[in-house]
């Protein structure tokens, strides 16, 4: 691999787990982010300070490095579409990540490509999506098309006793069906056009959070249904021609059939056990797709799960727990180097590795009690 200079444009957690994984090749990382307390601003001398979303500070920091990639999604695209025709090397290219960033545009991709996804309507305003529920009055859920993260952004609409809580900004309204699981499954791509799915996970979330409590790995699916996600996941990845490492994740509703709900083009909460879990990360398989070397191999080492450690006050971040945890065989913390703790923010997670399925359930129960 020849040297060059690459930038991340965010400096958060996925950032700081990416400049772990740069640091065992010499890779030469820059971060551009505003924070002053951001994860990856003790990491490195390569850090400048500035908006993501400014389309000078990010034309300016890209002009600087050779290769431009993303920790998270809420960045300039224009500026990285100036820079790309300049010649400058983006992944995910820049429409991609334009692309992403509405997830209305995400839902009409879905439909044009048949890929198959729930049901959705899209509206303007608060006003348009009440009206809607007034003539057709069923479960839905509101997401914001622009904006959310982390389970904000999002908010059920089951009867009119939800008006109140409405976003009133452009938003999709998806039709709720009984969903049996949510899964993920991670897919890479290189420059030379080869493609390598990990194996799918199983997500479990926290109902008032609304973001994933802990993940199971692999998902408890059948062979078949395995396949299927897999290829839905290099389905997508192949119509929007993308490179880099992309998190699909996907419903299985109560009739068997599976639908994509959302897709990040990033390092994503999915694939953190795979530091542990599998013999690639999913980390290293980013710098792999975007280096243009081959693909790492995913499997899984040994069934694992990967619980968020979520912040439970407001004010000076600590882990009481620490001690506990610790203690535990193949048990492993991941702090995010985060100093103020805020009620539902992510602080780190904790991998478990267990024989079995049967092991790694008891050891979730075990580690989620000192929790």
């Amino acid at each position: 691999m020849q040297h060059q200079k690459i930038g991340i444009l965010g400096g958060g957690q996925l950032g700081r787990m990416l400049w772990q994984a740069a640091v065992d090749w010499n890779l030469e990382v820059h971060f551009l982010d505003n924070d002053e307390n951001t994860p990856c601003i003790e990491l490195t001398k390569n850090f400048t300070m500035g908006s993501i979303t400014d389309f000078e500070t990010v034309y300016q920091f890209g002009k600087n490095v050779d290769i431009i990639t993303i920790e998270i999604e809420n960045v300039n695209t224009d500026a990285l579409k100036k820079l790309a025709l300049e010649g400058k090397k983006i992944f995910p290219q820049p429409e991609i990540i334009a692309l992403i960033q509405d997830k209305g545009l995400q839902k009409q991709f879905y439909q044009q490509h048949k890929i198959p996804t729930l049901p959705f309507e899209l509206f303007e305003n608060k006003q348009q999506t009440i009206a809607y529920f007034q003539k057709n009055p069923k479960k839905y859920f509101q997401k914001l098309r622009r904006g959310g993260y982390d389970g904000k952004g999002v908010q059920k609409l089951f009867t009119e006793n939800d008006f109140e809580l409405l976003f009133d900004a452009p938003n999709v309204l998806e039709f709720s069906l009984p969903i049996e699981k949510e899964i993920a499954v991670l897919v890479a791509q290189n420059q030379s056009g080869e493609i390598k799915t990990f194996p799918a996970v199983e997500m479990v979330f926290d109902d008032k959070l609304n973001l994933v409590d802990y993940l199971i790995s692999p998902a408890d699916l059948s062979e078949n249904q395995q396949k299927i996600v897999e290829n839905l996941a290099i389905q997508v990845i192949k119509s929007l021609n993308m490179i880099g490492l992309l998190a699909v994740e996907i419903f299985l509703d109560k009739e068997g059939s599976f639908y994509v709900n959302e897709i990040a083009p990033r390092p994503h909460n999915s694939g953190h056990q795979t530091i542990e879990g599998n013999i690639t990360s999913q980390y290293q398989q980013l710098w792999r797709s975007i280096l243009d070397v081959p693909l790492g191999n995913t499997e899984a080492i040994k069934p694992a799960a990967m619980l968020n450690i979520i912040g439970q006050h407001n004010g000076d971040a600590n882990y009481p727990f620490m001690e506990r945890i610790l203690a535990m065989k193949n048990v492993f913390v991941h702090l995010y180097g985060k100093k103020i703790s805020k009620i539902g923010r992510k602080m780190g997670h904790i991998t478990i590795l267990a024989e079995n399925m049967e092991k790694l359930k008891q050891k979730i129960k075990e580690v989620k009690e000192i929790l």
